[in-house]
């Protein structure tokens, strides 16, 4: 059976029963319906003072076209703690539509391992990122019209920072120019980011609360004046607006898993353009209910994992006690330039070892303790798990071999014993940079320590904004380094363990209300396309028969 199917024929519980099970009353939520809720403001506030789980990170090696399955391996091991008797939670990111419509499809696990009611939750779920788009819309709309009026901040209107959001890829929307006043027609270039690259995203996951949130959002720089001096969202009075319109989206989703495990799915940042995590209320409420939490770090551990650490962590206080990177043998005959990564090749997962290899380097570096999960495809050979496992132990890692998409939670008890070995140990983090540091410096720590690059270039245009940032203040915020999840390096195309690369920084900009600096490399586009044969062109008729009932 496929992942849909699956589905249809998972009973699910009433979301008050799950909600129970955790210790949350009927008055504690607010439900959509009867398998999905929020929670409410009263809860959070009675709950969220005794953080004694134990929190685990998923990330990848380097991910490809086929996927690695590290959401289905992230629900799994939730539901295979579970199975050897621990209580156990998920908190994971919300699926953006313009990757559910696009190449990636849905983002809630698959086969025995997702989360459910899986249509809704891939589909504008209870409405968080509309809400987010229609926030930072709003905040545009403002920019322009205090502009038409008078523009007594005296906005430079060439450096207009802030840009329009859209949960769909839409690349006729990347560039577009607006008309500021309808009498003279001050013309602003400016374009649209997909929502989950929107600041007002990072700065909802990151806020504590709803007083931390509005903190944030006043924070927000949307440009410059002609002076040079920092405009932010408190100066133009949109704080309260825009708070209003987050009120809802700001209180974490709960759901379940298809073996009915407690599930937060809140937030969704991209991990190659913010920080890649879902919000820090729904994981340290998570901490409050339960022994271990399940959280993941989007793309491979050169982004998500890294960002988790050198933003999220300083941000929150949130310490990793055990962190799990996900492989599979497919991905690491892609990364040895197999020809066909769907046949068995022991030559290609020998040379493609060395992208794992280098994740595991780089994990180790934040002072966690790593385990590899092998998630397994019918593909694989016995040869090359073994090889995989021996190539594992020689370097300190422990590599386990898991089923979760075709067993559930039966398919991953011994990476689970393992993680309850990994978190009796004390947690600690160490970072990659201080952020005493200069920008340039932390940009290259990251990249020579994270990436193995051998250096950094910057654009003339970057060097400009670095200048301008340490002189307006910004200067010890973390780095948040935006680049391509294909590659350690900037360059899509160099795959398995590059070398000799330089990281190529084109532009530098802050988000002052998430708390860090944007280093753009390469050429990643925040608007996405749809790819020549989109996910959408494949909702048939018969599917939403299949799914809704309908017609």
């Amino acid at each position: 059976m496929d992942s849909l199917e699956i589905a249809q024929k998972t009973v699910l519980l009433p979301i008050k029963k799950i909600a129970k099970e955790i210790g949350l009353n009927e008055s504690d939520l607010e439900c959509y319906g009867s398998f999905k809720a929020k929670i409410s403001f009263k809860a959070l506030e009675r709950i969220n003072e005794n953080k004694n789980g134990k929190l685990i990170l998923f990330t990848s090696i380097t991910p490809t076209p086929a996927g690695e399955g590290k959401t289905t391996c992230s629900i799994g091991l939730a539901q295979s703690l579970r199975k050897i008797g621990k209580k156990s939670m998920i908190c994971l990111r919300e699926p953006s539509m313009g990757p559910v419509f696009g190449i990636k499809g849905g983002a809630t696990g698959g086969g025995y391992s997702q989360i459910l009611p899986m249509e809704d939750i891939n589909l504008e779920f209870t409405g968080d990122i509309p809400a987010i788009s229609s926030a930072n819309n709003l905040l545009s709309a403002m920019i322009d019209n205090h502009i038409s009026n008078g523009n007594e901040l005296n906005i430079d209107i060439e450096k207009i920072t802030w840009t329009r959001c859209l949960d769909m890829n839409d690349r006729a929307l990347r560039n577009i120019v607006t008309c500021s006043d309808s009498k003279g027609c001050s013309k602003i270039n400016t374009g649209f980011v997909i929502t989950a690259a929107s600041e007002v995203m990072a700065v909802l996951c990151l806020s504590e609360n709803i007083l931390d949130l509005k903190e944030r959002l006043g924070k927000i720089v949307i440009g410059y004046s002609k002076t040079g001096e920092p405009i932010t969202v408190k100066q133009l009075h949109a704080v309260g607006a825009m708070a209003v319109i987050l009120r809802h989206a700001i209180k974490p989703n709960l759901v379940q898993s298809i073996e009915h495990c407690p599930a937060f799915i809140h937030g969704g940042p991209f991990a190659n353009i913010a920080h890649g995590t879902n919000s820090i209320i729904a994981t340290k409420l998570a901490l409050s209910l339960s022994d271990y939490v399940i959280t993941e770090a989007g793309f491979g551990s050169d982004l998500g994992c890294e960002k988790y650490f050198d933003i999220v962590c300083r941000s929150t206080g949130l310490k990793p006690n055990a962190v799990v990177i996900v492989a599979s043998v497919r991905a690491l005959r892609m990364h040895g330039f197999s020809e066909d990564y769907s046949v068995s090749d022991l030559l290609a997962v020998e040379k493609g070892f060395s992208n794992l290899e280098k994740h595991i380097e780089g994990t180790k570096q934040f002072g966690v303790s790593v385990v590899v999960a092998i998630n397994c495809f019918d593909s694989d050979s016995k040869e090359e798990i073994e090889l995989i496992k021996k190539k594992c132990s020689l370097i300190g890692v422990n590599a386990i071999k898991t089923e979760f998409y075709s067993m559930g939670g039966d398919g991953g008890k011994e990476l689970a014993e393992k993680i309850v070995c990994l978190c009796e140990k004390e947690s600690s983090v160490e970072y990659l940079y201080s952020l005493d540091e200069s920008i340039k410096t932390k940009i290259e720590n990251i990249a020579r320590k994270n990436y193995g690059a051998s250096g950094v270039t910057y654009s003339i245009e970057a060097e400009e904004s670095i200048k301008n940032l340490e002189k307006n203040g910004f200067g010890k915020l973390p780095i948040c380094i935006s680049k391509t999840q294909k590659s350690f390096s900037d360059n899509p195309k160099l795959l398995g363990r590059p070398i000799n690369f330089i990281i190529n920084i084109r532009a530098v900009q802050v988000s002052a209300g998430a708390g860090f600096i944007v280093a753009q490399s390469g050429s990643l586009i925040a608007m996405p396309g749809l790819s020549k044969e989109p996910a959408a062109e494949k909702v048939t008729i018969d599917e939403q028969n299949k799914i809704y009932g309908l017609f």
